[in-house]
């Protein structure tokens, strides 16, 4: 199974970013995990641009319709989703590939409600096939951790192990 991680911030110490790297440590043997790193390359959405996309969103798709599962951890910015994510999304809104294709959400704060309500409704909208029982909110976001100890705390590995673990169930009960 191979899953794909978009990440909505830039930011060198992402927590986001992290939570995506300890969720590669703890794939099953059977699982490959990728990292999209072109998110900062993505242009700003123009639909102007959608007959010839510009290389960096050919690359996004290309990663997107080869993924089995799309993984997505998004802060919170005054209430709502990131530009970054938002951007990208947009460049998927007409993208074939994207439609019906299953999205685990991970919310690294629990206070981030405003942006994973308006992640999930932006998904659902997009035709998304969001795996709402196998999306987690961690408590990433004030735990003191350093990125190397989020895949083994019990609060955050854990429950970030089981769910990978029953991705192949989740998708099985949704077909």
């Amino acid at each position: 199974m191979h899953l794909l991680a978009l990440c909505g911030s830039l930011r060198a110490a992402s927590l986001n970013a992290a939570l995506l790297r300890a969720a590669q440590d703890l794939t099953l043997p059977e699982q490959t995990l990728r990292l999209f790193d072109g998110m900062a390359a993505l242009p700003l959405f123009n639909p102007d641009l959608e007959a010839a996309p510009p290389a960096a969103v050919q690359q996004l798709r290309s990663a997107v319709a080869a993924a089995d599962v799309l993984l997505i951890a998004s802060p919170e910015y005054a209430h709502g989703v990131t530009a970054v994510i938002k951007n990208a999304l947009d460049w998927l809104v007409s993208f074939e590939g994207f439609v019906n294709k299953p999205v685990l959400v991970l919310n690294a704060s629990p206070r981030a409600s405003h942006a994973d309500a308006a992640l999930r409704e932006t998904l659902r909208t997009m035709n998304a096939r969001l795996l709402d029982e196998a999306s987690l909110v961690l408590p990433v976001l004030g735990s003191g951790l350093g990125e190397s100890e989020l895949a083994a705390h019990p609060a955050i590995g854990q429950p970030l192990r089981q769910r990978l673990a029953q991705l192949p169930q989740d998708l099985a009960t949704q077909d």
